[in-house]
């Protein structure tokens, strides 16, 4: 290597994966396309190694430039995080934490978690990615893409080498509109839902498979939608298209829009988590990290 790497060609390098292209992170970053290419010529001079393909106009990744990516965002997220510190002094000023996101976690507990952390630290920024099934979540985590991760999954959540909060249970229900003959508090069985339409995910969730064994065990009951993304489901409900079978998160949020909300005896749970690397994170993180195990601590209590 004949010179020295410094954190804005890592920047630059980050910009190039994240944004597909040498032109579109120069526009992202604000500068121009020439000082761009150079500072990636550098850096590979650097290195000694080609970071990217050049397909035509576009670039893709190299194996060595693969292999740069997680080490890339790790120097990056611990130089913010020695800015991050020295602010911590005087308390958590500014800084954006990065949580990876399923999305009925992400409906809560995410939502409780960012009202509290956003009331005592409203300098700093959730960011909130998404991701589909907990593999995506823990990716996200171990690739340095996202400090924290929330998932849920069918079974309590174990993983080598990423720390695991497990921070509650959540049942599921079913929600029909408003107007319906499903009574809000009503606690049903399967066979009760015999005849209905229901709105589904598509097939390998946990929410799909509740509902196959809905329709597997009652007469006249059929899937009349599938969505891959969950955000649609709940205004499927609301305009009378069909019922459908969340997870316990959603409860409120469906009520405040004038949905029934009903228990299934006997159902299954949704394990949720949270998930993080603690030598890697920023004190943004920690705090919100801190902030979850209170939560967890408050779900796991007995109730008096």
């Amino acid at each position: 290597m004949g010179g020295t790497v410094d954190a804005r060609q890592l920047e630059y390098f980050l910009a190039i994966v994240e944004h597909g292209g040498f032109s579109k992170a120069a526009a992202a970053l604000h500068v121009a396309q020439p000082s761009l290419s150079q500072a990636m010529a550098n850096l590979e001079a650097d290195l000694g190694v080609s970071l990217f393909h050049r397909m035509g106009r576009g670039v893709v990744l190299s194996e060595a430039g693969a292999e740069l990516l997680e080490p890339s965002r790790r120097v990056l997220r611990n130089l913010t995080a020695v800015r991050d510190k020295a602010e911590a002094l005087s308390g958590l000023h500014g800084g954006t934490v990065e949580i990876a996101a399923m999305p009925s976690p992400g409906i809560e507990p995410l939502t409780t978690l960012t009202h509290r952390f956003t009331e005592l630290h409203p300098s700093v920024t959730i960011s909130s990615r998404a991701a589909f099934t907990p593999e995506d979540v823990v990716g996200l985590v171990r690739s340095g893409v996202c400090e924290l991760g929330l998932l849920g999954a069918a079974k309590p959540v174990a993983l080598s080498g990423v720390d695991v909060l497990p921070l509650e249970e959540q049942p599921f229900v079913v929600v029909a509109g408003p107007g319906g003959d499903v009574p809000d508090g009503a606690v049903l069985r399967p066979e009760d839902l015999g005849g209905r339409k229901l709105i589904a995910a598509r097939g390998g969730s946990l929410m799909r498979s509740i509902v196959d064994d809905i329709t597997a065990q009652t007469d006249g009951t059929d899937i009349v939608a599938v969505v891959d993304h969950r955000t649609s489901v709940l205004p499927l409900v609301l305009t009378g298209v069909g019922i459908a079978v969340l997870p316990a998160s959603w409860t409120r949020l469906a009520r405040r829009c004038g949905a029934s909300v009903a228990a299934i005896e006997p159902t299954a749970h949704l394990h949720v988590a949270m998930i993080s690397l603690p030598a890697h994170l920023t004190p943004g993180a920690r705090a919100f990290l801190e902030l979850t195990r209170s939560y967890a601590r408050h779900k796991q209590s007995p109730t008096p």
